[in-house]
């Protein structure tokens, strides 16, 4: 290893402490023959083309600053710090990083930007990857500032894409894209010395990103690529699409060219889609918070682009907000941009007065002759023109916020889109103005004055006392909110009043008269919301208000008050700690399940609480249909207890309660499993009814399972003990099920699944009788005899992050479209997933999701569409046509495993693609009748114990008194 072996080039900017936090990482390195070459300028480095931003004497003294620190650094550690200087007279940032290069000693040079922190291990990673692989360039995770309190992230896309995922060796761009397409390469890698001497590879003087050109001829120069799984760097800032717009637009078009140039079309095709989506999308998320010239600026710069940049062709894939906003940009409309992006904050609020041509619903009424332009102005998916009134926020935009003596004059504009306002209803409205933290219990109103329709906008005028008006009380509810509630035949809809945050300074303040009195406040003060929302906010601007605010705040705030509040917290704490799953556990495991059972009391319990169900629920209502004496029947819920038994005990999950329900219950009853880490009582039984019967693997088998340490198996194992009594219906389920759990065979109980009595009953039904009358559940769901009823129950993929839904593998949009006339779509999302359902035609889609009981769900529907959800081996006891729409089988195949081809077993088409899908459905009776045979042999290999009689066969065992110790 030679003296040095990786230079970091670290640029002084103008805060000192970014400059610390920079070079203190290099020293910080494991290895150490690392150096940081701190690189100064006669001035501080300013953006190419950019104004500066402090005053001269301010300028020097941040320099001297900057330079204090530097110095200081380098006595520290002189050794492996050396600070050059630029001679340039006024340095951008790309001119000191080249002096740098110029200046490195080290066989690997990595630059580092202003703040950024390598890792401790970061050099040795990257050194070791380059040294073992031969590569030219070397590359790492990084991560940036999100916000002020915000963890670091790193770029989404790059998340997404895996680039970083595993350590690997690459020889073709083609085969990590994302390294130019997605601005991989900004920071957090390094390259070898030889490979700038052998390109002459330097920063781009011009450019005010240049390190986004650099990157990508870095990448497009180097012979071997290596990447690392590491973290390399972090504190990288923050992205501002708004205030680096001008550069980032130049180093794109930059970029693009080189690619072109090089003949890499589809990188650089796939580049300006990744530019559109990431950049310009976020810019426009912006628009709301920026002023109106900075609008218009931006407009101009976006419209300004080459138009092979921002083709109409590249957005096709986008949803159609980022659609509609890219196309007002590449118009220069920064006003259609501004009510674009509002939009895109508020999924489902109209910004525009929308119209509707052959068919299709646009943006606006004037249209483009380009079809592609068009295209991307084509809005229909959003489902506006299906919406009912009440159902649809506006855009409120404020054009007009002033004041006329005591009084507040708002003038506002409002789209009146396709038959949500008809030309000839009759329009009136109300300002509304609720007291924020009152739950909208209080609610200040006054009519509007004026309101008239002008094009395809409706205006209106409205001026309030405020004073008179907003009588609050004064303590608590202290802020405001006005909305407007815009009154049509068709009912109300009511939004906030969307206001520029440059246009609130023009007015002044307004006298308030709280009921507690003006010490409590005598001004209110509007001001923009970081929602983009005008709100009032009640402050004490006269001297009698400043001391009562004044000495509220010292009777809050001094040493025997802070004390207090330290001493409430901690007791607030050690509350909490007794509401805790940890100490209920322990409590659980050590004192309650020492308590005696009480005879005849069962718990039940569906999909952990969520739901009102399944098999506990068929034995729950045979129990009841028995009339035993003595029970005492407790179910438990998740969440709310809407839709359980009145006439049980409801206890919430995990709740002090249930705990209790459970250490003296004779009899648990669930399909899915009581918590893991609860005991069971010696006296009680258990019986496991399961949930369904397995295609994916199971248990021991999973590769997850595998891949667990032993204590974490150890109390897979203890869980899956506790079961007395486990329901199968077939041979299948007990070479699986059975197997992988390793349940011993006198715990199995060959009956079916009591959730199935009502299906096999259907069955018999169907056969003797038909299929009508349907169920009640028809009714209730407002299904008329006509139309054939479609369900939808794709298999679980995994919990969506972050509480957001997850995307449905159908588009169900699509399938609406082709078959709203013929079929109605009931969707069931898994138990333990959600799912946003697009705007359709009014009665062609339910969700049932929600629904308790899929079994009543299976009764109803002529027709399965699934994928790999244990609902086909309940659904094929109703001998029904099943259609499986499963576009990722051979990945889910891979990534779960699975106990049987289903393209050899299903007993129904097996389809891959939208259009397949499309295809079967429009040819249903045909398919139906080339699978009777498949589904009879399907019902019998994976349903042959199911008679009819499993609730009775399960009751009978649970009450026989047989429990395992």
């Amino acid at each position: 290893m030679s003296a040095v072996e990786i230079s970091c080039v670290v640029t002084a900017g103008p805060d000192p402490q970014a400059l610390r936090r920079s070079v203190e990482s290099v020293v910080a390195q494991t290895m150490r023959a690392t150096e940081a070459v701190v690189v100064l300028g006669l001035t501080l480095p300013q953006p190419a083309g950019g104004p500066a931003g402090a005053g001269p004497d301010d300028t020097e003294s941040a320099a001297d600053e900057v330079r204090a620190v530097a110095d200081e650094l380098a006595a520290l550690d002189p050794a492996r710090v050396r600070i050059v200087t630029s001679g340039a007279g006024a340095p951008t940032t790309a001119v000191l990083r080249n002096h740098g290069l110029d200046q490195a000693r080290g066989r690997y040079v990595m630059v580092l930007g202003e703040g950024e922190r390598l890792q401790r291990d970061a050099c040795r990673n990257l050194w070791e990857a380059a040294e073992r692989s031969g590569a030219e360039l070397v590359a790492g995770r990084w991560t940036r500032r999100a916000g002020r309190r915000a963890k670091e992230q790193p770029p989404a896309r790059i998340v997404e894409s895996e680039l970083y995922a595993r350590s690997r060796t690459i020889d073709e761009l083609a085969d990590a894209p994302e390294l130019v397409v997605a601005d991989a390469l900004v920071t957090g890698f390094c390259v070898r010395a030889t490979l700038l001497e052998r390109t002459g590879l330097r920063y781009a003087e011009d450019l005010d990103r240049a390190e986004i050109l650099f990157g990508a001829e870095a990448a497009t120069a180097a012979r071997r690529i290596a990447l690392v799984p590491n973290l390399i760097v972090g504190g990288r800032a923050a992205e501002d699409p708004a205030g680096t717009l001008e550069g980032q637009l130049a180093a794109h078009v930059r970029v693009a060219e080189l690619l072109t140039l090089q003949g890499r079309t589809a990188l650089c095709e796939a580049r300006d889609r990744a530019f559109l989506a990431d950049q310009l999308v976020a810019l426009a998320r912006q628009f709301p918070k920026l002023d109106a010239e900075a609008r218009a600026h931006t407009a101009a710069l976006v419209a300004a682009l080459p138009a092979a940049r921002t083709d109409p062709d590249l957005r096709l894939d986008l949803p159609p907000l980022e659609r509609v906003c890219l196309q007002l940009l590449a118009d220069g409309d920064a006003d259609g941009a501004l009510a674009a992006g509002y939009a895109l904050g508020r999924p489902g609020a109209v910004a525009s007065a929308l119209t509707e041509r052959e068919g299709r619903v646009y943006w606006r009424a004037a249209l483009p002759d380009d079809p592609g332009e068009r295209a991307a102005l084509d809005v229909t998916e959003l489902g506006h023109h299906y919406r009912a009134a009440t159902d649809t926020p506006l855009l409120n935009q404020l054009t007009h916020c002033g004041q006329e003596g005591d009084r507040l004059v708002l003038e506002g504009r409002l789209p009146a889109p396709l038959q949500l306002l008809p030309v000839d209803a009759s329009l009136t409205a109300t300002l509304e103005f609720v007291a924020r933290g009152s739950d909208g219990r209080l609610v200040f109103r006054v009519p509007v004055e004026e309101m008239w329709r002008e094009s395809d906008t409706v205006r209106w005028r409205a001026s309030v006392d405020v004073g008179s008006l907003l009588r609050v009380g004064g303590a608590r509810d202290r802020v405001c909110d006005p909305r407007l509630a815009l009154h049509t035949p068709a009912g109300t809809t009511t939004g906030p009043l969307f206001l520029e945050r440059d246009r609130v300074d023009a007015v002044g303040h307004f006298r308030a008269r709280p009921r507690l009195g003006r010490l409590f406040g005598d001004t209110w003060k509007p001001y923009v919301t970081v929602k983009h929302h005008l709100a009032f906010q009640l402050q004490a601007r006269r001297r009698p208000g400043r001391l009562a605010a004044a000495a509220l705040h010292y009777l809050t705030h001094f040493r025997p008050a802070r004390k207090a509040k330290r001493l409430a917290k901690a007791v607030r704490r050690r509350f909490d700690r007794l509401s805790a799953r940890s100490f209920k556990t322990r409590v659980y495991n050590r004192l309650l399940i020492r308590l005696p059972v009480r005879k005849g009391s069962v718990v039940f319990e569906s999909h952990m609480g969520k739901c009102y169900g399944d098999s506990p629920r068929a034995i729950h209502e045979e129990l009841r249909e028995q009339r035993r004496r003595g029970m005492r029947h407790t179910w438990s819920y998740a969440s709310s207890p809407d839709g359980f038994p009145a006439d049980a005990r409801l206890v919430r999950r995990l709740s002090w309660r249930y705990l209790w329900a459970l250490a003296r219950a004779q009899y648990w009853v669930d399909n899915q499993g009581f918590p893991l880490d609860l005991r069971k009582p010696p006296a009680t039984t258990y019986l496991q009814t399961w949930h369904g019967s397995a295609y994916k693997r199971m248990g021991f088998a999973e590769s997850r399972i595998k891949a667990q340490n032993a204590p974490e198996r150890e109390k897979l194992s203890a869980a899956l003990g506790r079961f007395d009594h486990f329901l199968v219906r077939s041979e299948h389920d007990i070479a699986t099920l059975a197997r992988d759990y390793r349940l011993p065979a006198e715990s199995l109980v060959r009956c079916g699944y009591p959730r199935n009595d009502r299906l096999v009953r259907a069955r018999a039904t169907d056969e003797s009788r038909g299929r009508f009358p349907r169920p009640a559940l028809a009714a209730d769901l407002g299904i008329p005899d006509h139309r054939q009823v479609v369900l939808y129950a794709p298999t679980f993929r995994g919990m969506p992050k972050k509480g957001r839904t997850t995307r449905l593998p159908l588009d169900v949009r699509r399938f609406t479209e082709r078959f709203g006339d013929e079929y109605i779509l009931l969707v069931r999302a898994h138990y333990l997933e959600s799912a946003a359902l697009p705007v359709c035609p009014p009665g062609t889609v339910i969700d049932v999701s929600a629904h308790h009981d899929v079994s009543e769900l299976l009764c109803l529907a002529d027709v399965l569409i699934t994928d790999y959800s244990s609902i086909m081996f309940d659904y094929a006891l109703l001998d029904r046509p099943m259609v499986f729409f499963a576009p990722d089988l051979d990945a889910y195949v891979a990534e779960r495993g699975s106990y049987f081809d289903l393209r050899v077993e299903a007993p129904g088409p097996v389809v891959e693609s939208e259009e397949e899908l499309l295809r079967v459905m429009g040819e249903l009776k045909k398919s139906d009748t080339a699978h009777r045979e498949d589904r009879a042999r399907f019902a019998e290999k994976f349903g042959g114990f199911e008679s009819g009689q499993a609730a009775r066969t399960a009751v009978d065992v649970l009450f026989a008194g047989r429990t395992r110790r």
